[in-house]
């Protein structure tokens, strides 16, 4: 019975998370820069970013890998509400085991993944191999990616990621970088961090970005209208 009101609870929470998101949807005008055009690939990105997936134009062929947590379980609820596909494991070492052979199964069918690869618990900011293996196996590109806005009307929620959220009209670029390619051939620990600093440039880059992607007036009033933008800094 305990567990059951738990996971009526948690149900009841991603509804009202997605509920909100579904309202905030008509007021965040997202414009992609440098969106690569490649699929089926692999986005990489902070755990706090990860909700720069909404600006991806098809939801339905997007499988975001969440953890079994009870976080990633109201996570999970939330944005299959929103449209996206999910990659869970079960829980312990056989679960991730199980995820990664789920996300490669959709790579090879032509869909894309997204991974938060600092993630499930950190350290924040600092990419785990995991991604880096899933590209190897799988034979697709990392794309990573980063998002950003200069607006003020952000949240940023206490949690170990430092999680940011837009709220109310709020105009903001998601910045993709270059592709990366992991051939069978490769070191591990070196894509890392080919990884890392690709994701530690983008932070850096997308104030720029964003400034002149605002100078244009590019962006639209709803997501689905979110175009791209080719920027060469």
């Amino acid at each position: 019975m305990v567990r059951l009101f738990e996971d009526e609870a948690a149900g009841k929470v991603a509804k009202l998370i997605y509920s909100i998101f579904h309202f905030q949807e008509i007021f965040t005008h997202i414009q992609r820069v440098n969106f690569p055009e490649i699929t089926p690939c692999i986005y990489a990105m902070w755990h706090c970013h990860q909700m720069c997936n909404y600006g991806h134009p098809n939801f339905e062929k997007l499988n975001i890998m969440v953890s079994r947590s009870k976080d990633g379980e109201m996570i999970a609820q939330v944005i299959e509400h929103m449209g996206f596909k999910t990659i869970r494991g079960s829980k312990g070492k056989e679960g991730a085991v199980e995820a990664s052979m789920q996300l490669i199964s959709k790579l090879k069918e032509g869909e894309d993944g997204a991974i938060m690869v600092d993630g499930p618990r950190g350290p924040a900011r600092v990419a785990k191999n995991g991604v880096i293996k899933l590209a190897k196996m799988s034979g697709v590109p990392i794309v990573p990616v980063t998002w950003y806005s200069s607006n003020f009307n952000w949240i940023k929620f206490p949690s170990w990621d430092k999680l940011e959220m837009p709220i109310l009209d709020t105009r903001l670029i998601n910045l993709y970088g270059k592709p990366i390619y992991v051939a069978e051939e490769d070191d591990i620990e070196e894509k890392r961090k080919e990884l890392q600093s690709s994701l530690e440039e983008l932070d850096i880059k997308a104030p720029e970005a964003f400034k002149e992607v605002y100078q244009w007036g590019l962006w639209k009033k709803k997501r689905s209208d979110s175009s791209q933008f080719r920027w060469n800094p």
